[in-house]
């Protein structure tokens, strides 16, 4: 997911491509809530991946080939530089599978409200064997979106739900400023009124706000949230390692667990562009979904 604002992406430092390792598997996470014995404690599974505009400058197999080096599980695959056509579909697809990830997502750009032919979107997400597309709601923050607009995106996004079905597809927004998804509130306005089962939506920390208010954001959305993407910024754009906000993410993996959610939680925009940062950063992000990240 884009982050919330907008800027010039850097060139990523460049440190060649690691070797894959095995297949990495899902893992499965107990979680205990308060006050319940373990023989009733729900099961919920984490999943890592990363997300690949967090590599932009990389090539498809360099994408893979750091996403498994750094233990990850699948890969949200961007449509604006890595999969782009049927035969770059293919070329992810099989390396993704031949290193053991799996496909989370297919990050697209449609603008929903723009009526744009969706079923090449959704031929392409279904030839990357894509469980999901994410969708972009609209170009206008609800503030300045009058009722055509929200009109216009509602029933945009009922029309190319129903083609994201005929495929088997789920639709996510991203949670994202310019768009009617900018808000916990807008994008529950949003998803009421689209009313449609296979219409979810990300989530991620707005930028420049604390922790306590970025995990009620998420409490207020978790019944629709399909994916999270994961970055640490702060105090506003600074990017930092993922750990030095590690309280929130703690936070945020219990919220999901705790609601009993299966989620992939999908890194990007790491400090400096670094596929050596996103290798540490997994570390960390790896360690959530073990359960295993110290208070």
């Amino acid at each position: 997911m884009e982050p919330r604002t907008k800027y010039q992406e850097a060139e990523p430092g460049s440190t060649g491509s690691p070797v894959p390792n095995a297949s990495v598997p899902m893992i499965s996470v107990p979680y205990i809530l308060p006050g319940r014995p373990a023989a009733v404690r729900p099961l919920a599974l984490l999943s890592a991946g990363l997300c690949s505009v967090t590599l932009r400058s990389l090539g498809i197999e360099q994408v893979v080939a750091t996403a498994a080096a750094a233990g990850l599980s699948g890969i949200e695959w961007g449509s604006d530089v890595h999969v782009v056509d049927a035969a770059s579909a293919d070329l992810a697809r099989e390396a993704c599978a031949a290193a053991g990830l799996r496909v989370f997502s297919l990050g697209s750009y449609y603008r929903a409200g723009s009526f744009g032919d969706f079923d090449v979107v959704a031929a392409l997400a279904a030839r990357l064997g894509a469980p999901r597309i994410r969708i972009w709601a609209g170009e206008a923050d609800p503030a300045d979106a009058d009722e055509g607009t929200w009109e216009a995106v509602v029933g945009d996004t009922r029309r190319i739900a129903e083609i994201a079905a005929a495929h088997g597809l789920e639709l996510a927004f991203e949670f994202h400023d310019g768009s009617l998804t900018s808000s916990v509130e807008s994008t529950l306005e949003l998803l009421a009124q689209v009313d449609r089962p296979n219409v979810g939506t990300y989530w991620q920390p707005a930028v420049g706000i604390g922790d306590r208010e970025a995990l009620e954001s998420l409490r207020r959305v978790i019944g629709h949230v399909t994916g999270i993407h994961c970055f640490s910024w702060w105090p506003a754009t600074e990017r930092l390692a993922l750990e030095e906000r590690g309280g929130l993410w703690r936070d945020v993996a219990a919220a999901v667990l705790e609601h009993g959610r299966e989620m992939d939680l999908m890194l990007e925009f790491v400090a400096g562009d670094s596929p050596d940062q996103l290798i540490n950063d997994a570390i960390f992000l790896r360690k959530l979904t073990e359960g295993s990240a110290s208070a």
